[in-house]
Order: structure tokens, then sequence, then C-alpha cells
């Protein structure tokens, strides 16, 4: 299984994986037959999910809210949220100005007690200082990850093997 995911304030804690796809907007260099990616153009995650026990249809029907919500009630639903759209927390990004744009619910005949989600969110930037801080904020783990896989010791050395008594 995934990590858990926040996506604004509903925690899915049954995921069960996490696409994240992003696309780059390529120009051509004027007067030149090269071509540069610029920017990045799209990012949009894809969560999976399983929704389990009896809060699985109050998490059904705020993830409905959230999709269904505009920006004039975002911006009602809290201030934080109308300045950075919805705010998606997971180990694979911190991304801060998503916005769902699909929303599945299967429940089955072998998951009775269960609804299987898969969501699709799409950045939509609010501000060119919000897209500096979310990707600044999806920067730190990163660099921290990084930073810890360096190792500060040498490694131990090997220790040759040959055979002896055995040990009892």
């Amino acid at each position: 299984m995934a990590d858990k995911v926040l996506v604004g304030t509903i925690p899915l804690l049954y995921v069960q994986s996490i696409t994240m796809t992003e696309g780059y907007r390529v120009e051509r260099i004027l007067g030149s037959r090269f071509s540069q990616a610029t920017q990045p153009s799209t990012k949009t995650l894809t969560i999976e999910a399983v929704l389990l026990g009896p809060d699985r249809f109050a998490t059904k029907k705020a993830l409905e809210v959230l999709a269904l919500t505009s920006r004039a009630l975002l911006a009602a639903a809290g201030p934080a949220l109308a300045a950075t759209g919805i705010p998606v927390v997971c180990g694979l990004t911190l991304s801060l100005d998503m916005q769902i744009t699909d929303l599945r619910f299967v429940q089955s005949v072998q998951k009775r007690d269960a609804f299987d989600l898969s969501m699709t969110l799409q950045h939509v930037p609010r501000s060119s200082l919000s897209t500096l801080v979310g990707e600044a904020a999806d920067l730190a783990p990163a660099l921290a990850a990084g930073s810890a896989a360096v190792p500060s010791v040498p490694a131990p050395a090997a220790v040759p093997r040959s055979p002896g008594p055995p040990l009892l």
C-alpha cells in the first residue's frame, strides 16, 4: 500500500497507488533549429484508494463536496484554500494548487463494505507566489531524503570469512 494521503482536509487511509504526470511546454528558440523545455505546463495526480468502514459514506460525500465546490465557495470554506486551491499531501508530492477533475466510486459484490475510489486532480495555479511556495515545499522533502542518503561516516570494511570450527 502507498502512503496515507491528505486531500484538502480529507484523509485517505487506504491508498493503493498514486500516479503523478507532469507535462512540459517545449518552444523553439527564435532564429534557431533548437527547442527548449521552458516551463511545466500540466501536473496531474491520480489517486487509487479504498474507502473502508462506517466512515466511507462520510468520506465519499466530503470528496464529492470538495470536487463540486467552486472557487467562491472554496473561499468561504477556508481562507487558506482560497489562495492555494486544494492541497494534496502525500509521500510523492506536496501540491498546493490542485482541483479535482474526475471522481469515481465503485462498489462490488466482492467488496460490499468498501468503495474503490479513483480520483484525478489537476494543478490549477492561483498565483505565481503560491506556485513558488508549492514548488519549494515539494522540493524540501526531496532535499532531506537526498542528504539522508549520503553517508556521513565511512562504510565498515568487509570482514573476510574463513571456515573455522562450528560455534556451540
